[in-house]
């Protein structure tokens, strides 16, 4: 198996809905509907939203999606993972880890100045697939939402 791992760009529409099909079957949404293509084409378009999938013979097997975040505490942005799923049968084999590398890679280079994801406590799942890509430092947080 020869897995491509490549951004998407502003061309890449039909690579971004294959990615959140996958997002769909990994995470159970349960009656989800797609959102308009023009607005997903205008996500794609943004500068401060970032995309990497993985590719077994041209089809989306896994992905992630990306958020830049610009500082006041300093001229450097970072990087908060939103999404990242691989489909059930190509877990576990080193994809997912792929991905935050050549996430890590490209952040890197761009001059940002961290990356940081944030995984549910009772997704022990999630939480030993984050461990195993060697993080920096790991922070226990409580999440507040507002529903609007």
């Amino acid at each position: 198996m020869e897995i491509e791992i490549k951004k998407l760009d502003h061309n890449d529409l039909p690579n971004f809905i294959d990615l959140i099909d996958v997002f769909e079957d990994v995470f159970e949404m349960k009656n989800f509907s797609l959102p308009n293509k023009d607005h997903l084409a205008g996500l794609l378009s943004l500068p401060d939203f970032i995309v990497f999938v993985a590719c077994d013979d041209s089809k989306v097997i896994a992905g992630m999606t990306a958020y830049v975040m610009h500082q006041y505490y300093s001229e450097r942005p970072l990087a908060y993972i939103f999404d990242l799923a691989v489909i059930q049968k190509h877990q576990r084999k080193g994809i997912g880890q792929q991905l935050i590398s050549s996430f890590n890679q490209y952040c890197r280079e761009k001059g940002f100045e961290e990356v940081f994801v944030q995984a549910d406590q009772v997704d022990k799942y999630a939480l030993d697939f984050y461990r195993s890509t060697k993080p920096t430092e790991e922070e226990e947080v409580s999440h507040f939402y507002y529903t609007l």
